[in-house]
């Protein structure tokens, strides 16, 4: 039985239809990240399950218990948000404390309470200052313990780490799987990085104008993105698209000159498509292969990015090592392939991904 469960649950204010009967289930310590560009309803969704707002349709539940009856104070769930939304007149240990004081702890239960996930988020050695003392580090860390304080079963995240520096949104990248899974809630997480989704998630959730396009694993969603928009939202550098016409067997027309493909993709002769291909997965040789004059070279630290141009004026981004003792320089001339691990056909009109083996 999934710990969260929602039904078909539509939201509308006025006309404009935010969340478009979404589906979706998280099982218990189960981390979800909601990841899809600004505007698309994930805080929405999440206002919705805390309930503070009511969904147009559909049901939500916890435990297996319909929400659409119970108070927020009363469903077990945690929130913290991207603007902290720290009180300023309570220190950092009152901000904490809050959700235990709602329940009635005793004031020994609080004092341990916040001294407990002070300490796993430490930040005990700033609980007597006011916000306005804090770094947005330590608030970020404040907003999160205040959260995390009363154990709740199900804790929602709303792109906390937004706005922190770069410095710390890496840091806490690494470090906040294991304090949610110490903290042992369902988790809900939103966010706009997909670094972000990928570090965090067990399952990632994509949502797109008001629906899930896609429900997976990170690891399933890049490499088996089920839509071009998907896969356009996964990766640094991002995928290269061009848009072609199947040809005999399984070859496609790249800027004049014919390249074979994966060989699973065979029977789609004559379909419109758009061919993708991540940029690590065009590989450069000195031998026979589709020719490219190298237009730029850009080292990324651990990657370098390579700008290619074949000779019928084709662009692509390809992505090395850049501890490959084999970067070619600018203005020289490559032969290029495709891994097919990383390449992928799209339905020209309805931009869904082809499966591989069938039409």
């Amino acid at each position: 039985m999934p710990h969260l469960e929602l039904a078909s649950v539509s939201k509308a204010f006025k006309s404009n239809k935010v969340l478009d009967d979404i589906s979706l289930a998280a099982d218990a310590g189960e981390i979800v990240v909601i990841f899809g560009p600004s505007g698309t309803g994930k805080t929405v969704l999440l206002r919705l399950i805390a309930g503070v707002e009511e969904p147009t349709a559909g049901t939500i539940s916890i435990d297996d218990q319909d929400m659409a009856d119970v108070a927020p104070e009363h469903r077990d769930v945690g929130m913290a948000f991207q603007n902290f939304a720290l009180f300023p007149h309570l220190d950092a240990f009152e901000n904490i404390a809050t959700p235990l004081r709602a329940r009635a702890q005793s004031a020994t239960q609080i004092r341990e309470g916040v001294a407990r996930v002070a300490r796993l988020l430490k930040i005990d050695h700033v609980l007597g200052h006011a916000p306005r003392q804090l770094s947005n580090g330590q608030k970020q860390r404040t907003a999160l313990a205040r959260a995390l304080a009363s154990s709740p079963k199900l804790l929602l995240l709303d792109d906390p780490l937004r706005n922190v520096d770069a410095k710390l949104r890496f840091e806490m990248r690494l470090e906040l799987p294991r304090l949610l899974r110490e903290a042992g809630s369902t988790v809900l997480y939103v966010t706009q990085d997909y670094k972000e989704a990928m570090a965090l998630a067990d399952r990632i959730a994509v949502l797109a104008n008001g629906k899930f396009v896609q429900i997976a694993s990170p690891d399933e969603i890049y490499r088996h993105p089920a839509t071009v928009n998907v896969a356009r939202l996964f990766g640094d550098p991002t995928i290269n698209l061009i848009e072609t016409t199947v040809g005999e067997g399984t070859t496609i027309d790249l800027a004049g000159e014919t390249v074979e493909i994966d060989k699973a993709y065979a029977g789609l002769k004559g379909r419109p498509v758009t061919f993708g291909v991540r940029p690590e997965a065009v590989e450069l040789g000195l031998g026979a292969g589709l020719k490219a004059r190298v237009m730029a070279v850009t080292p990324l630290n651990e990657r370098t990015v390579l700008l290619l141009q074949t000779r019928g004026g084709a662009e692509l981004l390809a992505s090395l090592p850049s501890s490959s003792p084999a970067i070619p320089k600018a203005e020289s001339e490559v032969a290029i392939s495709f891994n097919p691990i990383g390449t992928h056909l799209f339905d020209r009109e309805t931009g869904s991904a082809l499966a591989r083996g069938r039409a």
